[in-house]
């Protein structure tokens, strides 16, 4: 395949984000095409190339897959890492006796 290169990939979970929540759908993001450069007169960088700012968004990864293939664009996929489980925390545990931790209230 040639032509624009893409990567699909799962994005990551905002640093606000605590749970899982809206890590579920695959993005197919362009490579950049050129390198950016700075603009003589303000000093801004950028590039001509516009399929930088393209991020199409699937429900799965066989759809981004499919649409990468059906248009002719060179793709890699990187697959998500394997989720850590959640340890449910107590409240109580707070003030449980022999509690080796520091109590941070």
């Amino acid at each position: 395949m040639s032509g624009p290169r893409a990567r699909i990939h799962v994005p990551p979970r905002s640093a606000m984000q605590a749970a899982r929540g809206n890590t579920h759908e695959w993005v197919l993001e362009f490579a950049p095409g050129e390198r950016q450069r700075p603009d003589p007169l303000m000093g801004w960088s950028g590039s001509g190339d516009t399929r930088n700012q393209v991020h199409l968004r699937f429900a799965s990864k066989a759809e981004a897959v499919a649409y990468a293939e059906a248009n002719g664009i060179a793709y890699s996929v990187e697959e998500p890492p394997a989720p850590r489980p959640i340890k449910p925390k107590v409240y109580a545990e707070n003030f449980r006796f022999g509690r080796a931790e520091n109590w941070t209230h």
